[in-house]
């Protein structure tokens, strides 16, 4: 199975990402450590940190393939809802279970989808990490398919919280970990939350030690 497109995305969006992307990646100084890391076939969770707008750009840009994006409902409205309808992004309401959404990307998940998720819900603080919602974890429990933990640094500081444009300069790292599946967790919200939190761990764990 293939993961689905709309007719602009096949057509117009994918086209342009091989183009697209490496000069994304050279003018906002992006810095790629583990891409050994990224499975080669199936579909799979990125799990990523969150403190910035510029967040979904920059892991497209890093990964082979488009992802599916788990974004607030809110960016839906036009004119930036039409693009990003086009750029497999599926909406979904924050602070609900939103169950429909959920069984939605499971669905994709089965037909092949990389899928993204920010399991911390909302942007972060510079250098702070929130609690993860359990999403994350219902995901990576009910679906079975390898979660690939993401820690990025330095879009905070490239397009903050408050800004209307990015600024490129300061330099973009982006550490992938290893994948890891967590089927064998419990299929209960307990066994959500368990899977949840050690993903997040996952993430933080990337962050580099000070030499």
């Amino acid at each position: 199975m293939s993961c689905p497109l709309t007719p602009v995305g096949r057509f117009l969006i994918a086209p342009l990402c091989p183009i697209a992307k490496p000069i994304f990646r050279n003018v906002f100084k992006i810095s790629v450590h583990g891409i050994e890391n990224i499975p080669k076939e199936g579909p799979y969770i990125v799990a990523s940190n969150h403190r910035s707008h510029l967040d979904p750009p920059v892991l497209n840009s890093v990964f082979p393939e488009p992802l599916v994006f788990l974004a607030k409902e809110e960016l839906f409205k036009p004119p930036l809802g039409w693009i990003i309808r086009h750029m497999r992004a599926v909406p979904i309401r924050r602070g609900s279970g939103d169950v429909e959404t959920l069984e939605m990307v499971l669905e994709l998940l089965h037909r092949g989808c990389k899928v993204a998720i920010f399991p911390e819900g909302t942007r972060a603080d510079p250098g702070k990490f929130l609690r993860p919602k359990p999403g994350v974890g219902l995901l990576a429990v009910k679906s079975g398919v390898p979660v690939v933990p993401v820690l990025i640094e330095g879009t905070d500081r490239v397009f903050p919280r408050g800004g209307k444009f990015p600024r490129p300069g300061p330099r973009i790292d982006v550490f992938i970990g290893k994948p890891r599946r967590f089927s064998a967790y419990q299929d209960n919200l307990k066994g959500y939350r368990q899977a949840a939190i050690e993903i997040m761990e996952e993430i933080k764990s990337l962050l580099p030690r000070p030499s």
